[in-house]
């Protein structure tokens, strides 16, 4: 995956412009990890193995339990909502929320394509193997350190500071310790995986304008916080899935 990565590193080289406010056209790597996985997968089993993660995509028939929902769509607006909500308290100079309802909805479905995208490699092709060998802490610890060491050429490039991006990475690896948990929970849908990671890039951009004052140590500790209490109270101790629809 890390091959298909490096054109578009080259071309944002070279290029420098900015697709949204802090997202450089390196950002369209979002598609790599589908097509390394669909490759390994043709690799492995041929074109019905191909085309049964693509259509991965749209499993959302996996989730039985529909109140899983709610977490999915909410949890991580929650968390990026409290660190809005800390910074007023404390006397942080953040103007209040304006975007429109037409911004947002283009940026969900774009977003969304995205996560599609990333997700069908990190939840629907490698979260399983990763579960399977380290259990769904260790697959989370794992994958999400990758996940955020993916990143680190194309946040350098937009000219993000060293600290920045520590607690960024911490942000990452914790998200994807909740997004394992919430994997599980929802019959290993990657289309639940990919709402949930639409909701972390869109609740980034629209804070509180188009991605002003997003404090990412607040927001990192914040969502670490969550990780945390998530495996203290046994969120990842088993492999716990609910009935999967083929």
């Amino acid at each position: 995956m890390l091959v298909f990565t490096v054109p578009f590193l080259a071309v944002d080289a070279v290029i420098g412009a900015r697709i949204l406010p802090g997202l450089p056209p390196a950002a369209l790597a979002f598609v790599c990890p589908a097509v390394a996985a669909l490759w390994l997968e043709y690799r492995r089993s041929g074109p019905a193995g191909a085309r049964a993660l693509l259509a991965r995509a749209f499993d959302g028939r996996r989730v039985k339990a529909t109140i899983w929902y709610v977490p999915v769509l909410l949890l991580y607006p929650a968390v990026v909502t409290a660190s809005y909500v800390v910074l007023r308290l404390t006397g942080a100079d953040v103007p209040g929320p304006d975007f429109s309802l037409t911004l947002t909805v283009l940026l969900a479905l774009g977003f969304f394509a995205g996560a599609v995208c990333e997700e069908l490699g990190w939840s629907g092709y490698a979260t399983a193997p990763l579960r399977e060998r380290w259990g769904p802490l260790g697959a989370a610890l794992v994958l999400g350190a990758f996940w955020a060491v993916w990143h680190w050429p194309a946040l350098l490039l937009v000219q993000r500071p060293v600290s920045w991006i520590a607690w960024w990475s911490l942000g990452t690896v914790a998200i994807r310790v909740i997004m394992v948990w919430l994997y599980g929970r929802t019959g290993d849908s990657v289309f639940a995986m990919a709402l949930f990671h639409m909701t972390v890039n869109l609740g980034w951009q629209l804070f509180p304008v188009n991605g002003s004052h997003f404090d990412v140590r607040l927001v990192s500790t914040i969502t670490a916080a969550v990780a945390v209490a998530v495996v203290a109270a046994g969120g990842l101790r088993s492999r716990h899935r609910d009935v999967i629809v083929p």
